[in-house]
């Protein structure tokens, strides 16, 4: 008996040692491990990068930018049924736990144990508390190290922060496939909805990707997603979280992925799109565009964008169409017996462009047969039918050559549905002419819409913003302005006749009217309706080009324009957006206005760090009504034109949708003022008119400038454009005339002589002057000048006072 307890007594020992060595040896493990452990504090400040996102006007989504796709979500607005299906499917029991679960790493050596020798991977046991550990603050390394430290790392952790901490860190750390980031960004790209919006089997498959996104890919990998989706369904009902019923109905349901896209969410918005990516980079780094979270409001108008897309690239083709037809997208020799679909479908499609490829398989005398490209399917694949259609003469009827000499077998065009004819489609051709449409808000310079060219797709380059053109007759506007600014009136007369200048060291400067012809004496508003380049040179010459260079700086055309006379005709180069927030500033009475795609920037937390609308609102703090004054508008921007000369030069304007080379714009039947512009060898046409609510500007050309043939002016070319995109933008608008400013006074005059008539002269408009410029009652000798009164004073013919006089 004595030996029994004697060995047990050293049994007892020999554990005691075992265990207090053990106890050493973990205390110096421990010890160890946590010498070089990651300051875990640091998850309490912890910013994950966040995409930017930006918003039209109406709060539909324009573009969301990010290297990681991911939007933060407080764990109090996560939906708990997401919650349950993230703890089935990783660690049900992290709310038990302290860090690390016993029974979860019993689990998965038992199930090593009995998997020994298969090759089947081990089973984890990582909590979600250790993977926070290690996804914020350990590497992906399999080792015993990482492990160890993860566990330790895990149990601080916990004793740092809360349960619901933890899991708002996991959930919106964790890496979910197809670039997605954490719940919020994953609900948004693989079912396009927000997190609150998914059903069981939609949370259930978000559940099932963390522990191998690509192993569980929905269109490559469907069966193991599915049966990975449906495993976390059944253990949400092993658990309770849902009924064994919802279960079956969610297991049963199809796994439907409908994939966001990314890039420009709001279909012709890619050019505004990227200007908006492009200013932000400019004003706070790549960093804070793509990592900083920003919320950032546009004024862009979507109705109004596709409106603008379609009518700018309804302009193109109509010209180019015009021209007849060029050649197909490309050739592909057709074999017999081969897949016309397959080579057909490797050609890039620019999905921009509303139209289709298709690949002419026979031609007759009368039509030709076309395969259409195959559509993709959703996982990118394209599609095994194979579609046939028909172009009939009728199709191809705007190339003026028989169809059986435009297209031939093999060639590749685009095509759209030919409307009524059911399987019959129009020939189409990109057009090699480009063209840019700026759509702004006068009294604030917003951007309501915005297209840089035909195909995004095919040219990333803006021509609203980037291209540096001519702008031409276009530019006259501010010349007449700086005019009327310094002493002359509308009726001022000036004479159109042959101008010389001489250069030194170079030919004489003759510049030509557009018809090459010259109509003698004739008023400031004539030249401007009429577009006279010659009464503009010499008015220009009048006044002085230095003045003329200051107002182009004013209203922000040119940063430093060279005083040449040439430059008074549009010969310098500028932007579509610098001359379309030009004109807005006349449309505005002559105060500032600078153009903006941005309303408003918000930082990660809601705080507003930018913000265009600089105008002082008083009394808008105000929380209810107490017979208070009325909230009103301070607005300190800059006055660049006098609002009496403002009104003037767009009266006159006016003049040129009535009477001069703006006349397509004439049939809406509402104010509307604006200004055609043609350069040189017609390698420009422009137009931009404005209402008292909108500015619209336009034009057409070249990448690489060079005619583009007689007759191509912006009256003809631009002018339609602006028609058709006003006649549905302010079809519902009220007739709203341009505001008259107080001191102005409207007088009745003869057009043509600038002179005072009746009301029965058939060439009788009411003309506006400013206090004490008005022509004299009962003279209309072209010479005279005077006050507002009956006593006028001759002038000197060629006198330089810009009342009146023969120049």
């Amino acid at each position: 008996m004595r030996v029994i307890l004697r060995f047990l007594g050293f049994l007892f020992a020999l554990a005691t040692l075992v265990l207090l060595a053990g106890a050493a040896g973990a205390t110096y493990l421990v010890w160890k491990y946590s010498q070089d452990l990651p300051d875990y504090s640091q998850l309490q400040n912890y910013e994950p990068p966040v995409m930017t996102r930006v918003h039209a006007a109406d709060g539909a989504l324009v573009a969301e930018y990010a290297k990681q796709r991911r939007l933060y979500i407080p764990i109090q607005s996560v939906p708990r049924l997401v919650i349950e299906a993230f703890l089935s499917a990783e660690d049900k029991n992290f709310y038990e736990h302290g860090g690390i679960d016993p029974t979860g790493i019993f689990r998965a050596a038992l199930t090593a144990a009995q998997n020994y020798g298969k090759n089947v991977r081990a089973q984890g046991a990582s909590t979600i508390t250790q993977q926070v550990a290690k996804n914020f603050l350990l590497t992906n390394e399999r080792s015993l190290d990482r492990k160890i430290k993860e566990a330790l790392l895990a149990l601080r952790i916990e004793r740092a922060y809360s349960k619901d901490r933890i899991l708002e860190l996991y959930l919106n750390e964790i890496y979910l496939g197809m670039g997605a980031y954490g719940i919020a960004a994953a609900a948004l790209v693989y079912f396009d909805k927000s997190v609150d919006e998914l059903n069981v089997q939609e949370a259930a498959y978000l559940a099932a990707l963390p522990k191998a996104p690509s192993n569980y890919n929905p269109f490559r990998e469907r069966s193991r997603a599915t049966d990975r989706r449906n495993w976390v369904i059944d253990r949400m009902v092993e658990n309770g979280f849902v009924s064994p019923q919802e279960g079956e109905a969610a297991k049963k349901a199809p796994l439907e992925v409908t994939p966001r896209a990314t890039g420009a969410q709001i279909f012709a918005a890619e050019y505004y799109a990227e200007e908006v990516r492009r200013q932000i980079y400019e004003r706070y780094g790549e960093r804070k565009l793509y990592e900083g979270g920003l919320s950032v409001r546009t004024p862009l108008d979507p109705k109004l964008q596709v409106l603008a897309k379609k009518t700018l690239t309804d302009g193109m083709v109509r010209y180019d169409e015009e021209r007849g037809w060029r050649k197909p997208v490309t050739h592909i020799e057709l074999v017999p017996g081969d897949d016309w679909g397959v080579k057909l479908g490797e050609i890039r499609e620019w999905t921009d462009i509303p139209w289709r490829l298709a690949i002419v398989l026979d031609v007759s005398k009368d039509n030709a047969r076309i395969g259409l490209q195959p559509s993709r399917t959703k996982s990118g694949q394209r599609s095994i039918e194979r579609e046939i259609g028909l172009i009939p003469a009728e199709g191809a009827k705007w190339t003026r050559k028989p169809i059986s000499q435009v297209l031939k077998p093999g060639d590749v065009v685009y095509v759209e549905p030919l409307g009524g004819a059911g399987g019959q489609w129009r020939l189409r051709q990109p057009p090699g002419v480009e063209g840019a449409m700026v759509v702004m808000e006068p009294t604030t310079g917003r951007v309501l819409a915005l297209s840089g060219g035909f195909s995004y797709d095919e040219s990333q380059f803006n021509r609203a913003t980037q291209a540096m053109r001519q702008p031409g007759s276009s530019f006259k506007p501010i010349v007449y302005s700086a005019a009327l600014d310094n002493g002359y009136t509308p009726s001022t007369i000036v004479i159109d006749a042959p101008f010389e200048l001489e250069q030194q060291g170079q030919e004489t400067w003759r510049p030509e009217n557009y018809s090459k012809k010259y109509y003698g004496p004739q008023t400031l508003r004539f030249g401007l309706e009429q577009s006279r380049n010659v009464m503009t040179v010499r008015l220009a010459n009048d006044v002085g080009m230095p003045i003329i260079a200051e107002y182009a700086k004013r209203f922000g055309i040119y940063d430093d324009m060279p005083p040449y006379l040439a430059m008074a005709l549009g010969s310098g180069e500028t932007t579509l957006m610098r001359m379309t927030g030009a004109y807005a500033m006349i449309a505005n009475g002559g105060r500032k206005v600078t153009p903006s795609l941005i309303d408003r920037i918000q930082d990660r937390y809601g705080h507003t760090i930018y913000r265009h609308d600089e105008r002082e609102c008083r009394g808008c703090e105000a929380t209810k009504w107490e017979n208070q004054p009325e909230p009103s508008l301070i607005d300190r921007r800059p006055v660049v034109l006098d609002p009496m000369t403002a009104y003037q030069i767009t009266s006159m304007m006016e003049g040129v949708v009535q009477r001069g080379t703006g006349t397509a714009l004439k049939e809406l039947g509402k104010p509307i003022a604006g200004k055609t512009g043609t350069t040189n060898d017609e390698k420009d046409a422009w137009f931009i008119g404005f209402t008292p609510e909108i500015v619209v500007g336009i034009y057409l050309g070249y990448d690489k400038p060079r005619p583009m043939g007689k007759g191509s002016t912006g009256g003809l070319l631009s002018a339609p454009i602006a028609r058709d995109f006003m006649k549905v933008a302010i079809a519902d608008r009220p007739a709203i005339p341009f505001r008259v400013p107080a001191g102005i006074k409207l007088v009745r005059i003869d057009r043509k002589s600038g002179q005072r008539t009746s009301a029965g002269d058939g060439n009788a408009i009411l003309e506006a002057f400013k206090p004490g410029t008005a022509p004299p009652d009962g003279y209309s000798v072209a010479g005279y000048a005077g006050t507002d009164g009956s006593n006028p004073e001759p002038v000197t013919p060629v006198a330089r006072s810009g009342t009146g006089g023969l120049y």
